[in-house]
């Protein structure tokens, strides 16, 4: 369950980053515009017609992405436009050398759209390249030339803001993970029972529910168990509260040795019990019920010395009786009150076999 919801939590934030990266393409499209249109009339003919190439490729980039919405290749195709205007507005300086004043918005970017190992490469390689064009003017490749106060300047910020983004990242990263760890510990705290550890009655629903939904997909039956312990209220009465609770959590562990891996024990409310047993026949579930009540009858429930009176009723319905998970636990309720009516300490509908037979029966 909980790495359901990580998934979940996962595909909804891809889904956050790809509307952000839409917006970015959009906005990044109408500067590239302007700047070409201005850049051309102004007579760098040049870097206007770079710029289109670069206008051409984020058309191309979005529109895949709206054709088959692959949200991976959207971003590795965005970071190799936005790296390669990187490269460019460098090694060309741009128009009047402001060029490299457009990469300030690299940093989170990066970090936006990969890990921070990545990003941090990223950039890594984006400032070794920047030191390379400053020092090295020479290189055929290198079309600006830069002061020596704006290559200190620029370099160092770069790198301030590079650090710092990479601090921010970290520490959003940090409380997305702390507010997920305590987001599935409420969930799971809202699911289990706190007292016998449990699957408590609202856990229980939607796996009954799943479990409704798988039957009628594929057609395989399922039954449940309704138990509840006989005259719980005099034990509580009688020994006290705590004692109960003793006797609660003792049956649960007793229940849940019983049960079979595949089977769902949970805590239903107050002194009942529910089990579902997935592709489980009536009388395989009548069969595991009556086990469940002779382990019961025979085991020692001791407090100071003396023996609990502790014993269980249980009703028990299949699928194959019921068109709905509603009527399923009416019917099986309907059976623990009948049981309940017949005596207590006996499972409803009837069911006896050699194997489950107690020794005082036979």
């Amino acid at each position: 369950m909980n790495r359901r919801k990580h998934l979940n939590f996962n595909a909804n934030e891809e889904v956050s980053v790809s509307r952000v990266l839409t917006g970015l393409s959009l906005a990044a499209l109408i500067c590239l515009a302007g700047i070409s249109i201005k850049s051309w009339q102004s007579g760098h003919h040049r870097h206007a017609i770079v710029l289109g190439l670069f206008f051409g490729l984020v058309v191309v980039n979005l529109v895949s992405y709206w054709i088959t919405r692959n949200r991976a290749r959207n971003k590795t195709g965005m970071l190799f436009i936005v790296g390669g205007l990187f490269v460019y507005l460098v090694a060309s300086g741009g128009e009047s050398n402001t060029g490299p004043l457009w990469l300030y918005v690299f940093p989170p970017l990066v970090f936006y759209l990969t890990s921070l190992r990545i990003g941090t490469i990223l950039l890594a390689a984006c400032l070794a390249f920047t030191l390379l064009v400053f020092q090295f003017p020479q290189l055929p490749f290198v079309l600006a030339h830069y002061e020596t106060n704006f290559q200190l300047r620029f370099f160092t910020t770069m790198l301030f803001e590079s650090v710092f983004c990479f601090v921010l990242e970290t520490s959003r990263l940090n409380a997305r993970n702390e507010l997920m760890r305590l987001a599935a510990s409420h969930e799971q705290a809202a699911r289990t029972d706190a007292l016998t550890g449990l699957p408590n009655r609202r856990d229980m629903q939607l796996q009954l529910a799943n479990e409704f939904s798988r039957y009628q997909r594929s057609g395989h039956h399922f039954s449940v168990v309704l138990i509840d312990l006989d005259h719980f209220k005099q034990i509580n009465d009688t020994y006290g509260h705590d004692v109960g609770d003793l006797v609660l959590q003792a049956f649960a562990e007793l229940m849940q040795n019983i049960c079979r891996q595949s089977d769902r024990p949970c805590r239903w409310g107050g002194e009942e019990f529910l089990i579902l047993l997935p592709d489980t026949s009536l009388l395989q579930a009548l069969t595991l019920s009556e086990r469940l009540r002779y382990e019961v009858e025979q085991h020692g429930f001791i407090h100071k010395s003396q023996r609990l009176p502790v014993s269980i009723s249980a009703g028990v319905c299949s699928i194959s009786q019921s068109d709905s998970i509603d009527h399923l636990l009416r019917q099986a309720d309907k059976n623990l009150y009948d049981a309940k009516e017949s005596g207590r300490n006996r499972i409803s509908p009837r069911v006896r076999t050699p194997s489950t037979r107690s020794p005082a029966s036979s």
